[in-house]
């Protein structure tokens, strides 16, 4: 099987998330128009209901190097977040995070951005208190 080049998986993504064609809970998209290398994107996830997080808005900068798909993008929460895969920085840790840690290259950003609400959601980490909403890193 072939390969899809980065720039097509890039261009497919982009287009899928620009069209609003992914979850309703999750968007993302470039962070600037300019950015031909398709490198740095912007995502925001919907707090999942019936938690801490219900009702929130988390923003995150994505990272996709030269190196992507094959490794994972880098991913940092710009909004504050109390999350065991989440370092005091905002930076999602490989290691903590089974979907980073485990990356496929058929995974894609919005696989990223619904398994860290997934996160948010799961029965260890709903009830976690959270920083004041609105704050930032």
């Amino acid at each position: 099987m072939s390969k899809i080049p980065r720039n097509f998986k890039l261009l497919e993504e982009l287009e899928k998330g620009e069209k609003g064609l992914g979850a309703e809970s999750i968007s993302y998209g470039l962070s600037s128009q300019d950015d031909i290398t398709m490198t740095n994107w912007n995502g925001t996830i919907l707090g999942p209901p019936h938690s801490t997080h219900e009702n929130r808005i988390y923003s995150l900068t994505i990272v996709c190097d030269e190196s992507y798909p094959d490794q994972p993008p880098k991913v940092q929460f710009i909004s504050k977040i109390n999350l065991p895969c989440v370092d005091s920085n905002g930076k999602v840790l490989v290691e903590e995070f089974d979907t980073l840690k485990n990356w496929r290259r058929s995974y894609t950003m919005e696989t990223v951005l619904l398994e860290l609400r997934k996160s948010m959601a799961s029965p260890a980490n709903k009830k976690l208190s959270q920083p004041a909403e609105g704050s930032t890193y």
